[in-house]
C-alpha cells in the first residue's frame, strides 16, 4: 500500500476585498500546466445566498517525479461573500468581485505509488528498510521539489492579491 507523507501542512493565505474570481483559477490553472502537474479537481461547489456567492473548490493535482515517488498539492480555496462590483479605471468600467478570500495548502510526497513493495511481507519489510536507509536522499530530494513548487504558487497567488490592494 502506498504511503502518504504530509510535508507541508495547512499554509494559509487570506484577502479580503477586490479581487477577479476568473483570473484566480485561470493563475492556478496555467501555473500547473506549465509545470507538468496533472490537475485533479476534487470539488467545486457554488452556492447563491443573500450575503453573495459562496464557492468552495478542492484542487489536488499531482507530478509521478520517479516511478517510485508522486508528489501532491491539496489546495483548498473557499470564497465567501462574493459579489460583483463595477470598479472605474482610467475612465473604463471594469467588472470585477469583491469578498473574502482563505485559501489553504497542503503538501504530500506518495510512496509506492504502483503498489510494488507491499505485496508479501517480506516485500513490506523490505520496504521500510529501503525507505529509511537507501532511498532517504531520494525522498529528500522529492520534499524539496514539493516544497520549492508549493512555495511558488503560493508567491504567485500572493502576489495576485498583491496587486488589488493597489486599485
Amino acid at each position: 500500500m502506498a504511503e502518504k507523507h504530509l510535508i507541508v501542512d495547512q499554509l494559509k493565505f487570506g484577502y479580503e476585498g477586490l479581487f477577479d474570481v476568473k483570473e484566480l483559477y485561470r493563475l492556478i490553472d496555467s501555473w500547473f500546466y506549465e509545470k507538468g502537474w496533472d490537475k485533479y479537481e476534487h470539488t467545486n461547489q457554488e452556492q447563491i445566498t443573500p450575503e453573495g456567492r459562496q464557492i468552495r473548490i478542492v484542487l489536488e493535482p499531482w507530478k509521478s517525479i520517479t516511478d517510485y515517488y508522486k508528489i501532491i498539492i491539496r489546495i483548498k480555496a473557499i470564497l465567501t461573500d462574493v459579489k460583483d462590483v463595477e470598479i472605474e479605471k482610467e475612465g473604463a468600467t471594469i467588472k470585477i468581485n469583491q469578498g473574502i478570500v482563505r485559501i489553504i495548502f497542503d503538501g504530500y510526497v506518495l510512496t509506492d505509488r504502483k503498489n510494488r513493495w507491499t505485496s508479501t511481507p517480506f516485500m513490506w519489510f523490505l520496504h521500510i528498510i529501503f525507505n529509511k536507509y537507501i532511498f532517504k536522499q531520494h525522498f529528500n530530494k522529492a520534499e524539496r521539489w514539493l516544497k520549492s513548487d508549493l512555495d511558488d504558487i503560493y508567491q504567485k497567488i500572493k502576489t495576485l492579491f498583491n496587486v488589488y490592494k493597489y486599485r
